[in-house]
């Protein structure tokens, strides 16, 4: 063990930053997870405030804001599997089909850029873009004589236009996890098919994709780990008060609970419980993944 410190000390060296990292902002927070069992002052600190058991989960799950939050929550993570999970499959499988390396290098680049744009410009050009009375498609509605689309203010437009928003910023960089499992595969089975006249979507589907299934299969059991977690930025931004009933979810909860009403120790039961549940998701969509495919990420 020595002899390995000491030749590859540089490789324990970048080893060790993520390891402080996820200790000082993963590990260390934990600590703070009891304030979900106690009555909690800022003024008494952590340590100083009374001790209320699951009282405080008990107001919580009694709670019909908490209960349409973990619904939407649920709903949208669903919907966001459904729509966003295949689409950077499709499209990496698509640039992997690409000969001309000028064009595929050219689509790669404009489908990353989504991923770098920060969600409040991306409110803003959904607003600029599908608003009800000032944005684009609407105005060439309305001046083609037709009558506008309520995208932003009717609950079942604003779902598609979240789930549509979310799969364009996301998939391009989605692309480079599966683009890079596709460069793996052996080329001469490609060519070995290509010889026995297979076409196009055969070599995608006998070869192609059994190439990337654990890739997929470990990706889909990490996003069903977060089916209880959803960012807050997404829905906060392109929701609004009209369609409520959907773009209220756990995180803008936390948020009106937690840092609006000073209720500090209802939302840390909410982040406890997403933790949990969480943790119980994960566990067993691997546990399902190794039973059906063989793969998994435990």
């Amino acid at each position: 063990m020595n002899v390995y410190l000491r030749r590859y000390w540089q490789l324990y060296a970048l080893v060790a930053l993520p390891i402080v990292y996820f200790f000082v902002f993963k590990y260390g927070p934990m600590y703070g997870a009891q304030i979900a069992f106690k009555d909690f002052n800022f003024f008494k600190g952590i340590n100083g405030s009374d001790w209320i058991g699951f009282e405080a989960f008990r107001e919580v799950f009694k709670n019909p804001d908490f209960v349409i939050a973990l619904r939407n929550t649920f709903m949208l993570n669903l919907l966001d599997l459904l729509v966003s999970f295949p689409a950077p499959i499709i499209l990496a499988i698509i640039l992997f089909e690409i000969k001309v390396v000028w064009f595929k290098k050219l689509s790669q680049t404009i489908l990353y850029i989504p991923h770098f744009i920060s969600w409040v410009i991306i409110g803003g050009i959904v607003y600029q873009v599908f608003g009800n009375e000032s944005g684009m498609i609407n105005n060439i509605l309305t001046g083609m004589g037709y009558s506008s689309i309520p995208f932003l203010s009717d609950k079942n437009y604003w779902l598609i236009t979240y789930l549509l928003t979310g799969a364009w910023q996301s998939a391009g960089w989605g692309t480079i996890l599966y683009l890079a499992a596709l460069t793996g595969i052996n080329k001469e089975l490609f060519e070995a098919a290509e010889v026995d006249g297979a076409g196009r979507m055969k070599r995608i589907w006998h070869i192609t994709l059994p190439g990337i299934k654990t890739t997929v299969a470990t990706l889909l059991i990490l996003n069903l780990g977060n089916m209880v977690s959803i960012g807050f930025d997404r829905p906060y931004i392109i929701g609004n008060l009209i369609v409520r009933d959907y773009s209220e979810v756990l995180s803008t909860f936390v948020y009106r609970v937690g840092l609006e009403s000073g209720q500090y120790t209802l939302a840390t039961v909410v982040g406890l419980f997403q933790a949990v549940v969480g943790l119980i998701f994960l566990i067993g969509a691997n546990f399902a993944s190794k039973k059906l495919t063989g793969d998994g990420i435990i």
